[in-house]
């Protein structure tokens, strides 16, 4: 091995399916959204839905800057903030760990854990819910809920998901109206405290999980009276539980640690 050549450790963690890189901010490269690329690249990378850079912050436990596979940047992640708490957490054993991400303050209260595995509720602050409205695709119409969670989402409720839902959903987020995207949640209702969702994110495509979507995906059931809280949101990753106390929502839902090494710059 050539002793010259720079490496950038990292640390992988996933959360119901949905992976991140968990990167020290300070060895971010020039080109932060070419590297990204790189290394979250599942055929010559390491693979991930995003890296969570992390940055020292002198109020907060770490501050995280999300960029999805794609080289975009996002306000934030559920999912990938819970996967940073989990480190933060085995590094530190502190169970009460403080986030700050683009979409604020999040805060991070362990729950359970065993070896790697790790369980957090996390309060997500408050989501801002639209009235339906109805959009036009080239196959007619579709109708869902615009909702925001310091990060923008649309979620429309079906009976069951269609074999082409991928393609549907990034028709939808092609739309106009979603000049800085979107993230989109295809939602079923099996009871007033379950529904099944499919995630399609921004800068990702389809993903096994979403925090910040399984969040928006409930607080559109509940606010059109689809369900009530708590509502668990099983996903093809798992199942995450979102509930509301006054108007925070708060998440939670398992993390793990699953390896540490080093990607290669050259």
């Amino acid at each position: 091995m050539n002793s010259t050549v720079r490496t950038i450790p990292f640390v992988k963690a996933s959360a119901c399916g949905n992976d991140f890189l968990l990167i020290d901010g300070a060895l971010a490269p020039h080109d932060v959204a070419g590297f990204t690329r790189r290394i979250c690249d599942r055929h010559n990378g390491v693979g991930a839905d995003g890296v969570e850079w992390m940055i020292p912050h002198f109020t907060a436990d770490v501050e995280i800057r999300l960029v999805n596979a794609d080289g975009t940047a996002a306000e934030i992640s559920g999912n990938g903030t819970r996967c940073v708490a989990a480190y933060v957490c085995a590094q530190l054993g502190k169970e009460r760990i403080s986030i700050l991400t683009g979409a604020g303050m999040k805060i991070c209260q362990l729950t359970s854990r065993l070896d790697s595995e790790y369980e957090f509720e996390i309060e997500m602050g408050e989501a801002v819910v639209e009235t339906e409205v109805v959009l036009k695709v080239g196959a007619g119409e579709v109708r869902g809920v615009p909702v925001s969670m310091g990060n923008p989402h649309f979620v429309t409720f079906v009976h069951e998901f269609a074999t082409n839902w991928q393609a549907q959903a990034a028709e939808i987020q092609r739309n106009p109206r979603f000049q800085q995207g979107v993230n989109i949640e295809l939602v079923a209702v099996d009871s007033k405290f379950d529904v099944r969702a499919r995630f399609f994110e921004r800068g990702v495509g389809e993903t096994q999980s979403s925090g910040t979507g399984s969040c928006a995906a409930a607080v559109a059931a509940m606010a059109t009276g689809r369900a009530v809280s708590p509502v668990k949101v099983q996903a093809p990753g798992g199942s995450q539980t979102v509930r509301t106390n006054g108007s925070k929502v708060f998440l939670r839902g398992p993390a793990r640690l699953v390896c540490r090494g080093e990607f290669f710059l050259s």
